[in-house]
């Protein structure tokens, strides 16, 4: 990289697709789509598991917490992509570039972890469904839920303070349509080292160890599932956890392939997969559509009488 005077850096570039134009139609057409999408079908799952007293179970009271993690980091993005689509120069000041990285830090190392307490639930819900009340207490959720949001904020202010007190020269492009750390990298003058490993070891123990959960969870389902001798309870043990081994498989499936991509910088999964989640458990759950249409009896009921 070509050396650059050491200056106070205000405000960065974000190239994003900049170098590739004939995406750049198609993509203003759909990303919005695709982030309304996103909005709506997230805040409509965490308004739903709030309201319906149906729907107060460990199960969606850890969905609502998918939800919103779904929310935040797709947020943290999201608005500023799309206004990058509508003016002449992509720019983002450094503040904002600091809480962007730290927002979006915090809440995708917390879906990891989220999906590995879901593993968790679900693996209750079909080997010891008997006890699954009294194991999955509130309390417990809490903390399931608690631990992973202390940790991942612990991670993102980490990995951002260790950045932003570096000292960064003149050039100040980043090769990216958001701040990431990976891409903030190349524009600092000093040692990049320790930051390097720290983030290649919290990666790392991030994926690995929240994957390793899941799939510790789900051969012991396999394996309960399997000493079955019914066909529908068999049926039953799938559909129970079909929604969400679809989105773990979705989820960690896209990192790993945008991760082994050499130009996986373009990848738009932040604001991809949190479209996807909310659809596949609202689409293949009961539950949950039984929730919307109550919900939207009392509302249509609601309404005449408040307007008279």
């Amino acid at each position: 990289m070509e050396k650059y005077s050491l200056t106070v850096v205000t405000e960065f570039i974000l190239m994003g697709i900049a170098d590739r134009p004939e995406l750049q139609a198609p993509l203003f057409r759909l990303l919005p789509f695709i982030y309304l999408i996103s909005t709506v079908a997230n805040l409509g799952m965490i308004v739903l598991s709030t309201v319906d007293c149906r729907l107060q179970t460990p199960m969606y009271f850890f969905l609502r917490h998918l939800a919103l993690t779904d929310l935040g980091y797709s947020t943290s993005v999201g608005p500023k992509i799309l206004v990058n689509f509508v003016v002449d120069q992509n720019t983002i000041s450094f503040k904002l570039c600091v809480a962007q990285l730290a927002v979006f830090l915090v809440f995708i190392a917390c879906e990891l972890f989220l999906l590995s307490a879901m593993s968790y639930d679900r693996n209750v819900a079909i080997c010891n469904p008997l006890l699954y009340t009294f194991i999955r207490s509130q309390r417990l959720c809490q903390v399931m839920v608690a631990i992973p949001y202390l940790y991942s904020t612990f991670v993102a202010l980490l990995v951002t303070i260790k950045i932003f007190t570096l000292s960064f020269c003149g050039y100040n492009v980043i090769n990216h349509f958001y701040c990431d750390s990976i891409p903030l990298l190349p524009l600092i003058c000093s040692d990049t080292q320790e930051i390097e490993v720290i983030i290649l070891i919290l990666a790392a123990f991030n994926l690995m160890s929240s994957l390793l959960v899941d799939l510790v969870f789900y051969l012991l389902i396999l394996i309960d599932v399997l000493r079955m001798n019914s066909a529908e309870g068999r049926r039953k043990a799938f559909s129970t956890c079909g929604s969400h081994l679809s989105v773990v498989t979705v989820f960690y499936g896209t990192l790993l392939f945008m991760y082994m991509q050499p130009k996986s910088s373009h990848s738009f999964y932040t604001m991809v997969i949190p479209m996807l989640n909310p659809l596949m458990y609202s689409l293949r759950n009961k539950d949950v559509k039984c929730a919307l249409q109550r919900t939207w009896k009392k509302i249509c009921v609601f309404l005449p009488y408040k307007l008279h």
